[in-house]
Parts: structure tokens; C-alpha cells; sequence
């Protein structure tokens, strides 16, 4: 899945568009290496979103096969990494 995508999906973002733009601005990181739009998420990548002033980081549990996934039901996708 795309890592747009996968930020959507997952609730991390609210839109598609708000995901494109950070991967444009160069505020999405996969394992330590700037992602494009397009960037195959794996499980075990670790997604690094870079602002100003915090930097979150979540680990990929598993991939969405459907298209939104219920805010309570994140957890099963992704892991927040505190630190």
C-alpha cells in the first residue's frame, strides 16, 4: 500500500491530500529515508513524521485491505513508538 494511502487509511491523517503534501514537503520517513507519495509501506517499516517541533514515529503491524479502518481498530495496523 502507499504511503499516502496508508496515513489515511490508518487515521494518522484526516485526508489523502493532507498526506500527499507532507510526503512533498519531506516530512515523511520511512526507516530513516525520505518517502515519496508513491513509497510500498512493509510490515516492520517505521514511519517517521518530522514537524517543527516533535517528530512521531509508528510501526507498521499490518497492511489495511479495506479502504477505512475504524478509529478503535488502529491499534491493530499501527504501534506508536514513544522517545
Amino acid at each position: 500500500m502507499r504511503i499516502d494511502k496508508f496515513l489515511n487509511t490508518t487515521n494518522i491523517t484526516k485526508r489523502r491530500a493532507i498526506a500527499e503534501d507532507m510526503c512533498k514537503s519531506n516530512i515523511v520517513m520511512i526507516n530513516d529515508k525520505v518517502a515519496k507519495c508513491a513509497k510500498e509501506v512493509k510490515i516492520g517499516d517505521i514511519i517517521s513524521l518530522n514537524f517543527i517541533n516533535r517528530t512521531d514515529r509508528y510501526e507498521v503491524l499490518a497492511i489495511p485491505t479495506t479502504k477505512n479502518v475504524p478509529k478503535n481498530q488502529s491499534h491493530e495496523y499501527i504501534k506508536k513508538i514513544e522517545g
